[in-house]
């Protein structure tokens, strides 16, 4: 009797298996998962512009105003995100961007750019003078993009440096002075060492001349050229009563 009905149960789930509205309405649902996706799809495409997009134009080495213009007729937004110095490149214009050119944007998305600084840095003047020779004092500012006039000469020891100049004023150890500056040094033309010789000569002139006098000439007799001795006379008392 049990088995009976497990046989009855089986046929009656096969028979409903078998039934044409049985797949007929997984085939409806299977139709409305595909619209679904599709219609899904469709809508994010239209809602994103999937597959649209504006090229982005080559801003490197164009003027910030011009680039900006040029941004705004693509329909792009420029914006400037950081700054640097390039001397070989005029001031203001852009460096860097991101995205990059070439690439493909939504309309309205902002491109950042780096632009070359408006202003020129400025460096600190290092500890040269009366501590540097002129060609190590010429090095070091060469390294910080300074530009050197011929130096000027003053009355000092040989190359030594005694000043740094830059536009008609006199500069100080850690003054804040623009790259690039024209800078003057000045510089000893070796006139202190050549006045130390000649009084070193000078001081040998007058020793040997002094040291070629006769030895009796040396005193206070020498010097009136006599040799006499001075005499005294002795007085007593019983002379001086007498007197």
């Amino acid at each position: 009797m049990q088995l009976e009905k497990v046989k009855m149960k089986a046929k009656w789930f096969f028979k409903k298996f078998a039934s044409w509205r049985l797949w007929l309405n997984l085939l409806a649902m299977l139709l409305v998962l595909i619209l679904l996706f599709f219609g899904l799809k469709w809508w994010l495409s239209t809602y994103t512009h999937h597959g649209e997009g504006i090229e982005v134009p080559d801003f490197y080495g164009m003027d910030y105003h011009k680039a900006s213009r040029l941004a705004e007729t693509n329909g792009l937004e420029l914006q400037v995100n950081d700054s640097t110095y390039i001397k070989d490149m005029p001031a203001g214009s852009v460096v860097v961007q991101t995205p990059a050119k070439g690439m493909n944007v939504k309309e309205g998305r902002v491109i950042y750019v780096t632009i070359n600084s408006l202003t020129v840095p400025r460096v600190r003047i290092p500890d040269l003078i009366g501590n540097s020779s002129y060609r190590d004092a010429q090095l070091t500012l060469q390294q910080l993009d300074f530009r050197l006039l011929p130096p000027r000469l003053i009355d000092g020891e040989k190359d030594w440096v005694y000043g740094i100049d830059c536009d008609g004023r006199s500069l100080h150890t850690g003054d804040m002075v623009a790259r690039e500056s024209q800078l003057t040094l000045v510089i000893g033309n070796g006139a202190f060492n050549q006045r130390h010789n000649d009084f070193d000569e000078d001081d040998e002139f007058f020793q040997s001349e002094f040291d070629d006098l006769p030895i009796g000439e040396e005193g206070t007799a020498g010097a009136t050229g006599s040799t006499d001795e001075d005499t005294f006379e002795v007085v007593t008392d019983e002379e001086y009563e007498d007197e």
